[in-house]
């Protein structure tokens, strides 16, 4: 028959680091000079988990709950856009992707006060309450508590 297919739209990607720097330049040349290369959030989770941590891709794959394979072609194509910009002498831009931010919410046991941070700026063991200062707190992986509830930023470009 002559129907056409549809075509799967591509799964969120989970990361846990967004940065505050998004633009890298070679030094002594103004931007408006520059070629730039554009890194996805996901790009650079994949970096960061495969090369910064030195995990393995399956463990990489499951923290941002894809596919092997895909987490494969994410970090193929990061490192080539990188090794582009630094070869060629182009700026590198972080931006945009499919991408949602894991998040750890806490509780504070003084004050009843809950919130949440992004996993990676706020560890547990550093953690205190906002509202009262106190360190007597519970936090839990926003991933592993509350499952069905959408509590992640991310989507293309969102800051």
């Amino acid at each position: 028959m002559g129907g056409t297919t549809m075509a799967r739209p591509p799964k969120w990607r989970w990361v846990e680091f967004v940065p505050k720097i998004t633009h890298f330049k070679p030094a002594g040349l103004p931007m408006r000079d520059l070629d730039e290369v554009v890194l996805t959030h996901e790009e650079l989770e994949a970096i960061r988990l495969r090369d910064r941590e030195m995990l393995d891709q399956e463990t990489c794959a499951k923290s941002m709950r894809i596919s092997r394979p895909t987490f494969h072609r994410i970090i193929k194509g990061a490192r080539e856009k990188v090794a582009t910009a630094l070869i060629e002498g182009k700026a590198i831009r972080i931006s945009g992707g499919r991408y949602r931010v894991v998040k750890r919410y806490y509780h504070c046991q003084t004050c009843n006060h809950s919130w949440n941070e992004p996993l990676i700026t706020c560890p547990p063991q550093e953690a205190h309450c906002p509202q009262c200062e106190s360190v007597d707190i519970d936090g839990a992986n926003a991933g592993d508590r509350h499952p069905g509830r959408h509590r992640h930023r991310g989507g293309r470009g969102e800051k």
